[in-house]
């Protein structure tokens, strides 16, 4: 303290900024250092996406079966995998591979932009951070964002797509996924494809909440990255914390998946058998039980985990390719 009041004071405060580890800490990716900003995020998670569909479609093809099997056709995930392979060939796994690959595609792009623009929004003022509760918020924002924008069209398409069953292009009732958008908007109107958008929205918010929140938890605690701090992950350790921040929300939200499944495959014209969300939880209890609710669980554990891992693998490389080239120097 008597040091700063000094006539030498000058020296002083510039010899903090360099190695202050603590206050340039404290507005990590938004003091001294200039965040990454968003449209570099939605690109890292937009090539994230590309990577992750093709690697890991045949096991939400499987999910969906499961989902939609009710009279208990398919004993276990590797004996519908098989059935559908031997009965429909093994392209029939990628089946809707191209309106998945577009929708994760999109989806992470507005995910982890939206999430940045959030994000940004809830800083402390002062010290730059994001607190926990600005996190889970920012979080859900990004979820429900991409469920109403992207997620659900593309899912009431691709479940429609996927529930097919056959071998003859001329016995399928959807040709492909556009032939099935146009079928859906032709038959059931517009907001056909927003079937089971409620429970999306539920599902999507409450697994980014989870998500973003046990991301940046992970990345610190077992890797003491922080986010904006220049330190970038190695691949495999991306993958870690992608993992594990991605095994939370299948368990949380099996309900919300199970009947947004549902209720996209049965449309808005026909046989109703399910009136909203609620009545479909109720009705899937009653007739069911209630593990029915987390039918598909044990394949969605299968996927969006390693679907993470892989993406953030992807992801964290783009952003700290980017953090390098312009934002250190910047740094320094």
């Amino acid at each position: 303290m008597a040091a700063a009041s000094s006539s030498p004071s000058p020296s002083p405060p510039p010899a903090p900024s360099p190695g202050a580890a603590s206050p340039a800490e404290e507005p990590r990716g938004g003091g001294g250092r200039p965040p990454v900003p968003p449209y570099v995020k939605a690109a890292a998670g937009s090539l994230g996406g590309v990577v992750e569909a093709c690697c890991l479609q045949p096991i939400d093809v499987v999910k969906t079966r499961l989902q939609l099997d009710r009279a208990g056709a398919y004993r276990g995930i590797a004996h519908c995998g098989a059935t559908v392979a031997r009965a429909e060939g093994v392209r029939a796994l990628w089946k809707g591979l191209t309106p998945f690959a577009t929708h994760l595609t999109l989806k992470y792009a507005l995910r982890l932009g939206s999430n940045a623009v959030l994000q940004s929004a809830f800083k402390d003022p002062g010290t730059g951070k994001v607190s926990a509760q600005g996190r889970l918020a920012s979080g859900f924002g990004a979820g429900v964002i991409e469920a109403l924008l992207i997620v659900t069209p593309f899912e009431v398409v691709k479940i429609r797509l996927q529930q097919q069953k056959g071998l003859s292009p001329d016995l399928l009732r959807y040709k492909g996924p556009i032939h099935c958008a146009r079928t859906i908007v032709r038959e059931e109107g517009l907001f056909g494809l927003w079937s089971g958008a409620l429970p999306t929205v539920m599902r999507n918010g409450t697994n980014q909440a989870a998500m973003f929140t046990a991301k940046n938890t992970f990345d610190i605690v077992l890797w003491k990255k922080h986010e904006g701090d220049g330190k970038v992950l190695e691949p495999w350790q991306s993958m870690i914390s992608g993992f594990l921040a991605g095994t939370a929300g299948p368990i949380c939200t099996g309900p919300f998946d199970v009947v947004k499944t549902r209720l996209m495959a049965q449309g808005r014209t026909g046989d109703i058998k399910y009136t909203g969300m609620v009545h479909a939880i109720q009705t899937i209890y009653a007739e069911e039980g209630l593990r029915a609710l987390w039918k598909g669980l044990l394949p969605r554990l299968m996927r969006i985990p390693p679907g993470q891992a892989i993406m953030w693998a992807v992801a964290d490389q783009v952003m700290g390719l980017y953090e390098r080239t312009y934002l250190q120097p910047a740094h320094l």
